[in-house]
């Protein structure tokens, strides 16, 4: 079962630092209405360039840093300082800036190797979920995090270990669609004119990894235009 257009909350904004915007807005509402809610906010973090956007306008704002705990939706296999990391991409555009203290953050420990990468992450993710807000992005092909079209793994794992990722490095370690879908808010954040083949196919129905996220509650798709 996928997610549809009917079932997504579609909003096209003009180009990508709009969408970047947004999506800051919203992640910085939803951390206020957890953390006054629950005294916490989790949130789920993407690799990718917008996303990367977004996170240096987070920097740049004002909120209750300490009680935000940070997770991620995957991870390369790469050393643990590489910065071609999602964890050090996140660190460098917001979380060192704005000192958020190292235990509130929780990085994918892919250094270790795809198989006991995963096991170890399941049991860090078993104790987070549900999530307050997973932020996801999408690849040419579709994908999102590391799940890959053509690609089988478990539906009882919480946290695959990846391997013959399409683009390098090949092994990677992946939220589970069972993991993604468990969060209150989920936002998508797509731009960019590669894209649109891959969200035309989205919008018609067609089985991507992207297609099967399915939240609880809430999805939104953050899209400019060149991608819609």
């Amino acid at each position: 079962m996928n997610n549809t257009i009917e079932s997504l909350n579609w909003q096209l904004l003009d180009n990508a630092e709009a969408v970047a915007y947004e999506a800051c807005q919203k992640i910085l509402t939803s951390a206020q209405q957890a953390i006054d809610k629950k005294g916490f906010f989790s949130l789920v973090l993407a690799g990718g360039s917008t996303p990367k956007q977004t996170y240096r306008l987070l920097a740049e704002t004002n909120s209750d840093w300490a009680h935000w705990h940070i997770y991620y939706g995957d991870e390369r296999c790469l050393p643990e300082n590489d910065a071609d990391r999602n964890s050090v991409m996140a660190a460098q555009a917001w979380l060192d800036p704005v000192q958020m203290s190292s235990n509130q953050i929780h990085p994918i420990p892919a250094h270790l190797g795809a198989k006991t990468a995963a096991h170890r992450y399941t049991d860090i993710i078993k104790k987070a979920l549900p999530f307050d807000m997973v932020l996801l992005g999408m690849g040419e092909d579709g994908h999102t995090a590391s799940l890959f079209p053509g690609h089988s793994h478990s539906p009882n794992e919480l946290v695959h270990a990846v391997y013959n990722a399409p683009k390098p490095p090949p092994d990677r370690v992946s939220l589970s669609v069972a993991a993604l879908s468990n969060t209150e808010q989920l936002l998508f954040i797509v731009t960019g004119a590669s894209k649109r083949e891959a969200v035309t196919a989205w919008r018609h129905g067609d089985n991507l990894p992207i297609a099967q996220i399915q939240p609880k509650l809430e999805a939104t798709v953050l899209i400019d235009k060149t991608a819609y």
